[in-house]
């Protein structure tokens, strides 16, 4: 099991745009950033990134969320299995109790 504690500094470390631009190709559009959704096939985009709110939301599908959200849902992983996607990326030791 991972420590709260661990979960929290993953959570506020992680960036949401570096984590989605891995995924979709964002474009600045004044505070916010915008894409083509990854969740559904779109022309015109509807996926829009808040770097300040650290948050992703498609207003054609309706998904979003956190960046632990968005690889449980791209991605099919589990909380744990995100976390540790996000500790790896961003180089934290989580603090584990198995």
């Amino acid at each position: 099991m991972i420590s709260q504690k661990s979960v929290q500094e993953v959570l506020d470390t992680a960036k949401i745009e570096d984590v989605i631009e891995d995924y979709v190709n964002l474009k600045r559009r004044g505070v916010n950033m915008i894409g083509l959704c990854p969740f559904h096939n779109e022309k015109t985009p509807s996926f829009t990134v808040s770097p300040a709110k650290n948050i992703y939301k498609c207003f054609g599908c309706g998904k979003g969320g956190n960046p632990v959200q968005f690889l449980m849902e791209h991605d099919s992983l589990t909380f744990p299995e995100a976390l540790r996607h996000l500790a790896q990326k961003y180089n934290i030791e989580l603090e584990e109790t198995f």
